[in-house]
């Protein structure tokens, strides 16, 4: 079993906890709940750089990555850096991450907010929307074309924005649907963690214009993001 499978089964575990606990009536009554999206989409497309940054704080590829800083200070930085979007992770386990931190986020910038999680159920899009988050992302290696479309479907209704991840032709073309807005490529392979920007350029073409696309991990230089803008991403 690869890192991927054990997160899915400890995750889907975890999900059917957090519901006993938290009644779906009571997502809907956060403060939150009717808030209007921003749009990273948007941003994106009228974007000369594009960039998507990251709160994490540890990682299983990188382990601890920084366990020290305030969620403000991080993001904050993002913003005044001039960013299109900010993923903040959500998973506990594996990641250090809280819902929490997306609460933080969203009160310290007004940057669209994404919240990275392993996406299993509808529940983890309405906690999504009650803590402030404006995109969701939804992995295709870890969920059937049938899931994605329901649950894509169901953010659309709760006017969240859909990343949708690909990381290969046979997870992108099972997924392709009008509910995206989003078509991201990691470049990380989530079951060995190998690297490689080659990932994104092979199935450039394969992606409909209609969606925006974004190039996600191993990016470190300027000159990564302007090749890669060579083959129509807009989102790094």
């Amino acid at each position: 079993m690869n890192i991927l499978d054990k997160i899915i089964i400890d995750k889907k575990r975890e999900v059917e906890l957090r519901k006993k606990l938290i009644p779906i009536s009571q997502l809907e009554a956060s403060l939150l709940f009717n808030g209007r999206t921003n749009s990273m989409a948007r941003l994106l497309k009228n974007s000369l750089s594009g960039i998507i940054s990251e709160h994490k704080r540890r990682s299983p590829s990188k382990s601890v990555i920084n366990n020290n800083h305030s969620v403000e200070d991080v993001v904050v930085g993002y913003q005044n850096a001039g960013v299109c979007g900010i993923s903040v992770l959500t998973d506990g386990k594996y990641f250090g991450g809280s819902l929490d931190d997306l609460l933080l986020a969203k009160a310290s910038v007004n940057v669209p907010l994404l919240r990275k999680e392993f996406i299993v159920d509808e529940y983890q899009l309405l906690e999504a929307k009650a803590h402030g988050a404006d995109t969701i992302l939804l992995i295709a290696a870890v969920l059937t074309r049938e899931e994605i479309k329901n649950l894509s479907e169901f953010a659309q209704s709760l006017a969240l924005e859909v990343l949708l991840e690909v990381h290969n032709l046979e997870e992108l073309e099972k997924s392709i649907m009008p509910s995206l807005d989003m078509i991201g490529v990691n470049n990380r392979n989530l079951k060995t963690f190998e690297v490689s920007l080659d990932y994104s350029k092979e199935l450039a073409n394969k992606i409909p214009d209609e969606f925006v696309k974004v190039s996600e991990s191993g990016i470190s230089t300027v000159e990564a993001v302007k090749d890669l803008q060579q083959y129509g991403y807009q989102g790094f």
